[in-house]
């Protein structure tokens, strides 16, 4: 369709939207709502078939000043908490993908690097993980029992202190990204040697099966999601330092306000890694096949959600937005 002619077939409507924003039009939120979605339908539309023309910056202002009115107005759905987590968080991470990357390929620099360490400095793992941590664990070695230290607390106390002190290391990660990201590449770099360096010790010990089988039941969630809450902060310090097409202030906010998003979805998966360590972790009789059935599953469960169904989601929404495309073209 030739510019002149879109124009002039969507002008009216363009007008109708533009009278609502100046409030000389009185107009449903829902009503609104939809005025909206379509502007922005047309805009994608501009985009892809005159770009950089008049109509196509005459469209992104118009949607641009109507994106604070319409979120003050709209009232918020009752399902908004489902919706976030099943459409609106998917569908953004699937741009921070790329710091997803970058905050996994860290920690497992600092593991490796923590398994190093630990084999060739006698004293690393006790200066890092602690005398008093480790001795207990030499003594329940001693017993019989390597993995008693999950049963020292109850399962009530453990589930709810190793959930809160999870949230809590998640948040600094986050936080820590306003250094520009650094900060959390360090929480990367903590909690990555003294993975590696735990789990040198237990294999110098002989029992890196029985650490594996019975710390990964919670650490698959638990460690997956601090490194996405790293990430959060990776993605606040990448919106600090590249802007790309936006200004500085509307690339951070952009960017903290997607950090937040991030941080929030790790919350019920650290519920549930709180719980396995608190009820199921210390059930260290278990047999091998149920521990692995737990332990694979948790590993499904992050790369559905964190990974797979971005993507797909992703796909779906362009498949519309090019069906609509289309749609507008043979009109």
């Amino acid at each position: 369709m030739r510019e002149a002619a879109f124009v002039k077939q969507n002008k009216d409507k363009w007008l109708t939207f533009e009278s609502v924003l100046s409030n000389n039009m009185a107009i449903t939120p829902d009503e609104l709502s939809s005025l909206y979605v379509e502007i922005t339908d047309h805009l994608s539309y501009a985009n892809t078939f005159y770009p950089n023309s008049n109509t196509e910056a005459y469209l992104n202002g118009l949607a641009s000043s109507a994106h604070q009115k319409i979120y003050k107005t709209k009232k918020e759905s009752k399902n908004r908490l489902i919706t976030f987590f099943t459409h609106e968080f998917p569908l953004m991470f699937h741009q921070h993908h790329r710091e997803l990357l970058v905050a996994f390929l860290a920690f497992t620099l600092f593991v490796v690097i923590g398994a190093f360490s630990a084999a060739n400095e006698g004293d690393f793992v006790r200066s890092f993980l602690g005398d008093g941590y480790l001795n207990m664990t030499i003594e329940n070695i001693e017993k019989g029992d390597p993995m008693g230290v999950y049963k020292e607390q109850g399962e009530f106390n453990m589930f709810l202190g190793i959930t809160l002190n999870n949230i809590k290391v998640a948040l600094y990660a986050f936080g820590y990204g306003f250094m520009l990201g650094i900060g959390s590449l360090f929480i990367m770099m903590q909690n990555g040697i003294m993975l590696g360096s735990f789990q040198y010790f237990f294999y110098e010990q002989g029992l890196l099966w029985e650490s594996v089988r019975t710390i990964w039941i919670h650490g698959t969630i638990e460690i997956s999601v601090i490194i996405i809450a790293g990430c959060s902060g990776l993605v606040v310090g990448n919106g600090m330092l590249f802007p790309g097409t936006y200004t500085r202030l509307e690339s951070f906010i952009k960017s903290v306000k997607n950090g937040l998003k991030i941080l929030i979805s790790t919350i019920p998966f650290f519920i549930i890694a709180g719980f396995l360590e608190g009820f199921v972790t210390r059930h260290t009789e278990m047999p091998d096949w149920l521990a692995i059935f737990i332990i694979t599953g948790s590993l499904a469960l992050i790369l559905f959600y964190y990974v797979y169904y971005p993507i797909h989601l992703h796909k779906k929404e362009q498949a519309r937005k090019a069906q609509e495309n289309q749609e507008l073209t043979i009109k």
